[in-house]
């Protein structure tokens, strides 16, 4: 059984519609209700913010303080974690044009974000997420790129280094007598940086599609197919270098298509995630909202039990409204699975009842007037 991670105090501060707050918890799953708008997705976006990136609303950071602040926002946790106890302290400081994200742990400060992964993963379901199927492709590479995120810290840096490099490819192209060496060099950074983005998220479908495979089909949650396309479609079995090459021979033959129509036109930035329904045997897309629902339920919670099978913790999950679209026999087996994870579950909902299942395996909060009440 992966050990479990939970967070035993949370504390705001000018965090959203919260002055200041303080919650002691105790490490069972957190049901958050109470009416629209009370602030029950603020408090699950600042647990989010325990995890590397813009929480889970990618939320610029000028624009999550209280309004009427006169500086940045703070959280504070208490966690028992993967490294065993550890107090987070993480927010903003600066200018509202520069605001930027500082962490301390144990009081110290941190030398970058990415240390909470040392310490917890924190995965997240939202109601924004419920039409990543028929959505832009886009949706679907970021939603991949966080799955790979939680087990390769350095899968968002080389993302990060792979736009900057297309986009000085890019503006070198618009320039009239470009410099062939500097474009050589730009094209040979953005073919290791691909590369390795492309293998990344393939290894994350792989060990993904593996335990799919292995997990019972209780026909709570249907099972789904997984696969990559856009970007060198079928060549994935060769050598790294290989495709290296390949994808630099590409961007080099490509330098006028790409110049002309003002952007990089083949790469990982173009990839799409296909996902099916495998007891139909037909696309996402092409399912109906409620089979769409749980498809998406299944894949984050498939997720979420890779996690702790390779980290061997479990993770935070995050489940906004999530039963709000599930009958009742779908919501009991949703929260058994929940719990046997291992892991500390965060759920909100406008209705106290729907949570019943659960019974004393969770603490149940009242959300309301920016407040929080047992």
């Amino acid at each position: 059984m992966p050990q479990k991670v939970s967070l035993s105090r949370l504390k705001l501060g000018d965090f959203r519609n919260y002055a200041a707050l303080s919650l002691d918890l105790d490490a069972r799953h957190v049901v958050l209700t109470g009416e629209n708008g009370a602030g029950k997705t603020n408090l699950m976006e600042a647990v989010s913010f325990l995890s590397p990136g813009r929480g889970l609303r990618r939320a610029a950071y000028a624009d999550v303080p209280r309004v009427g602040a006169g500086a940045g926002f703070s959280i504070f946790a208490e966690v028992e974690g993967m490294q065993g106890d550890v107090e987070i302290g993480t927010g903003t400081f600066g200018t509202e044009d520069g605001q930027a994200r500082r962490l301390r742990l144990n009081g110290t400060n941190a030398k970058a974000i990415d240390e909470l992964l040392d310490h917890l993963r924190v995965l997240w379901l939202t109601p924004a997420m419920d039409g990543l199927f028929t959505g832009p492709s886009g949706d679907r590479r970021r939603f991949l790129d966080r799955l790979v995120l939680s087990l390769d810290p350095d899968h968002g840096r080389r993302a990060a280094d792979f736009e900057r490099a297309m986009r000085s490819r890019n503006k070198l192209l618009s320039e009239p007598g470009a410099d062939p060496v500097w474009l050589t060099g730009l094209e040979r950074q953005l073919a290791e940086l691909g590369i390795a983005m492309a293998l990344a998220r393939n290894e994350m479908l792989g060990l993904l599609a593996a335990l799919i495979d292995r997990s019972p089909d209780d026909g709570s949650f249907p099972k789904a197919d997984l696969a990559l396309s856009g970007f060198l479609d079928g060549a994935w079995d060769r050598p790294a270098f290989d495709l290296e090459e390949d994808y630099l021979e590409r961007l080099r033959t490509g330098r006028w298509r790409d110049g002309a129509a003002g952007r990089t036109l083949e790469g990982p930035h173009r990839s799409d995630l296909l996902i099916r329904h495998r007891a139909k045997n037909i696309e996402a897309e092409r399912c109906s909202t409620g089979e769409q629902k749980a498809l998406l339920v299944g894949l984050v919670l498939a997720h979420a039990r890779l996690v702790a099978d390779l980290t061997g913790h479990a993770p935070v999950l995050l489940l906004d409204e999530i039963a709000a679209h599930l009958d009742a026999g779908r919501r009991a087996a949703l929260f058994d699975i929940v719990d046997d994870l291992g892991g500390q579950a965060f759920m909100t909902g406008t209705d106290r009842t729907m949570f019943s299942a659960l019974g004393d395996r969770a603490q149940f909060l009242t959300v309301a007037n920016s407040q929080v009440f047992e």
